[in-house]
């Protein structure tokens, strides 16, 4: 009885002494995976490679190779052609450049330090707080709304009302004009003829000598030489007009299918012209040196359309559709004016009279 008891008692020595055996390799086990999980490396300085901390590779390059001690730079090489790195990292590859959509432009080439940057074409946009699958077409302001701010790759055009007040100011500013120009046209002929000289006189001297004895440099006679200076012009055009008779009867003349609105649907076909010879185009149709430049902030095919527009409303009635397409011919830009020709006819805006 006696040894048992003995046996019992080493037996449960022995047990206790495994126990605090196991118990401290499970504690030492614990406290060296805490302390790879306590690993913190500095942020935007170093990354953690094997439970140390490797110093950043710089912009450009990647990590060929890290480090095998704490706080050391490992193996840093070059991005290859068409890959890139723009800030201090720990990545073991290059990215690759993007490249710029059908519908973009290229702004700045891809480097080793710096992804490629593109923007929208010209006369469309995308706005920077959404994201850019496709660029959208700038908008076109309304007939009845002005510009406030034009189309930009990141904006899209901003229009508003026009104010009925300033159309009424308008107007008014131009009856007032007209008025005072006829006062003084009356001013001049009475002061004129009551300054008239003798008959004697007046066959001693040409007509235009006259005018300048009696007027002097007066606001008329400057009136008298811009119109004839114009007429000048009218003569020059009307002269091109019957040196080319042949040629223009050979055209054949385009009718409208509906209307006035069938004119104004072609405005947009004229994006066809080059744009070199724009100002040339609308001086030749009629419009004045000012109309022409109060629409030089406008993209070119915005241009075109308001300044068909004002042609149209200065000719009235008799704006057509044959005289634009004449016009680009006497300028040799027949190419451009087939091609309108053919999209009028193809839109359903106009038809040959003889058809």
């Amino acid at each position: 009885m006696r040894y048992i008891i003995i046996l019992v008692l080493l037996l449960l020595n022995v047990i206790n002494a495994a126990k605090s055996h196991l118990d401290m390799a499970w504690a030492q086990g614990s406290i060296k995976n805490r302390s790879s999980r306590d690993v913190s490396c500095r942020e935007g300085l170093e990354y953690e490679h094997d439970n140390i901390c490797c110093l950043n590779c710089p912009a450009g390059t990647y990590v060929k190779k890290a480090c095998v001690r704490h706080s050391e730079k490992g193996v840093c090489e070059p991005c290859e052609f068409d890959k890139f790195t723009e800030h201090d990292h720990g990545l073991r590859m290059c990215l690759s450049c993007s490249k710029c959509r059908i519908d973009e432009e290229t702004v700045e080439k891809c480097t080793n330090t710096q992804n490629t940057r593109c923007k929208c074409k010209q006369g469309s946009f995308c706005l920077p707080d959404q994201p850019c699958e496709v660029c959208k077409k700038c908008s076109r302001c309304k007939e009845d709304e002005e510009i406030v701010q034009s189309c930009t790759d990141i904006s899209n055009t901003v229009c508003r009302k026009r104010s009925s007040l300033g159309n009424s100011n308008s107007v008014t500013f131009i009856i007032v004009v007209t008025l005072v120009a006829m006062l003084a046209l009356i001013v001049g002929i009475v002061y004129w003829t009551k300054s008239k000289p003798s008959k004697r006189a007046v066959t001693s001297r040409s007509p235009r000598e006259m005018v300048k004895i009696c007027m002097g440099d007066s606001e008329e006679v400057k009136e008298e030489r811009q119109n004839a200076h114009n007429s000048r012009m009218d003569d020059s055009s009307q002269s091109f007009l019957e040196e080319n008779y042949v040629e223009r009867e050979s055209l054949r003349r385009l009718v409208p299918l509906n209307g006035e609105e069938s004119l104004k649907k072609t405005f947009d076909f004229f994006e066809e012209m080059d744009v070199h010879y724009h100002n040339r185009f609308f001086r030749f149709i009629g419009l004045s040196d000012n109309s022409i430049k109060s629409a030089d902030s406008l993209f070119p095919e915005d241009r075109v359309y308001e300044l068909l527009k004002i042609w149209m409303e200065k000719e009235g009635l008799k704006a057509d559709f044959n005289s634009l397409i004449e016009a680009l011919i006497y300028l040799d830009q027949r190419l451009s004016a087939e091609n309108i020709i053919s999209k009028a006819i193809s839109n359903g805006c106009f038809k040959y009279e003889d058809e």
